[in-house]
């Protein structure tokens, strides 16, 4: 048989590399004859840049950026081998993974390091950029982003002049990898909903709403495009709002699920019209699921070349196995029974082999 697998990370635990090889040495126990293939993904938060590496085709760069309190570090990105087109990582610069917990600061996390990254791509001669936006610090609504750009913005956001920004900008071609349909404001907006887990406390919340409000009123006036309500305008902390409003200074913008543009640059279809078997899975199976997740999507892709697709995640709730088998595929468990979540994140790796292993005695 030809085996592809294809799972996510297990957030926090393991990488989609270290997911891919357990499974792949878990079935070559079994089924040492096979052909496997491993194809590790991500949704375009952390751990996009060491997905798309691993499907190969790809450079590793680094750049200087700042993290979301402003300082200095190295950042990585991703170069194709021809130099035609880059990946962005918003995490590896703006993500939360870049501050220790009692570093989170909602209103004083930036962008900036993004746009830093971003300039790197234009440096390097390249137009066709792909940015996954997850897993960042900030609430800024690219604010900094901009700056780092040449956009002079004001310290309260009350005021922008684009007339410094980059004007390499009018040739890149932009798909940004957004997997959320928040406006940028209310109830259901990027400091209300995401602002806590950068470290508002709930009186901290109204004010970076009306302060985002404040930005919002003056970068719609300086593009003349209305964005707030548009879905994704609220994704990291309001990049994707940011970003929505510079579309007619760039050769082309576009949101984007985060899968279907990793599975894209990481050569997933070819992958798969070779395969017989996909297997793949994420740390959570359930619900949230289908809101377009990796396995998810993967399924849905298999389900469509009429390709089997068992899906194995470290918990799987009756909802997430509901959504998946609509979509043609088994969602299974890491381990029977099923460990509680620290015996599960102490065991690491070995779960997973073993389940490998026993899928594939299981095949027919």
């Amino acid at each position: 048989m030809r085996v592809l697998i294809a799972p996510d990370s297990y957030k926090g635990t393991l990488t989609s590399v270290a997911v891919a090889r357990a499974l792949a040495e878990g079935w070559r126990r079994a089924r040492p004859r096979d052909e496997i293939r491993l194809a590790p993904l991500a949704d375009g938060g952390e751990g996009t840049l060491v997905a798309i590496e691993a499907a190969g085709g790809w450079r590793r760069a680094e750049a200087p950026a700042r993290d979301p309190l402003g300082r200095p570090i190295l950042a990585p990105w991703l170069v194709r081998e021809d130099g035609t087109a880059a990946v962005v990582e918003m995490a590896a610069a703006s993500g939360l993974s870049r501050l220790a917990a009692d570093e989170r600061d909602a209103a004083r996390a930036t962008s900036a390091g993004t746009g830093d990254l971003l300039r790197a791509a234009l440096d390097a001669g390249i137009h066709d950029v792909v940015l996954g936006i997850g897993g960042s610090a900030t609430t800024d609504g690219a604010a900094g982003l901009l700056a780092a750009l040449g956009a002079r913005v004001a310290d309260d956001l009350a005021s922008v002049d684009l007339g410094g920004l980059d004007r390499r900008l009018a040739e890149l071609h932009l798909r940004v990898a957004c997997d959320v349909t928040n406006p940028l404001l209310g109830p259901d907006g990027a400091a209300a909903v995401y602002g806590p887990q950068k470290g508002a406390a709930p009186d901290d919340v109204p004010v970076l709403d009306a302060r985002l409000a404040r930005w919002a009123d003056a970068l719609e006036a300086a593009t003349g495009r209305r964005e707030r309500l548009t879905l994704g305008a609220g994704a990291a902390g309001g990049v994707g709002f940011g970003l929505l409003c510079l579309t007619d200074r760039l050769a082309s913008m576009e949101l984007r699920p985060g899968i279907e543009l990793v599975m894209g640059a990481a050569g997933f279809d070819a992958a798969l019209a070779a395969a017989d078997l996909v297997l793949t899975g994420e740390g959570r199976i359930d619900a949230q699921t289908a809101f377009g997740k990796t396995a998810l999507g993967v399924a849905r892709r298999a389900q469509a070349a009429g390709v089997p697709c068992i899906a194995v995640g470290g918990s799987v709730t009756p909802e997430g196995a509901a959504v998946l088998a609509a979509a043609g595929a088994r969602a299974v468990g890491a381990s029977e029974p099923p460990l509680p979540l620290a015996e599960a994140i102490a065991a690491g790796a070995a779960p997973l082999v073993a389940r490998g292993e026993r899928l594939a005695r299981e095949i027919r």
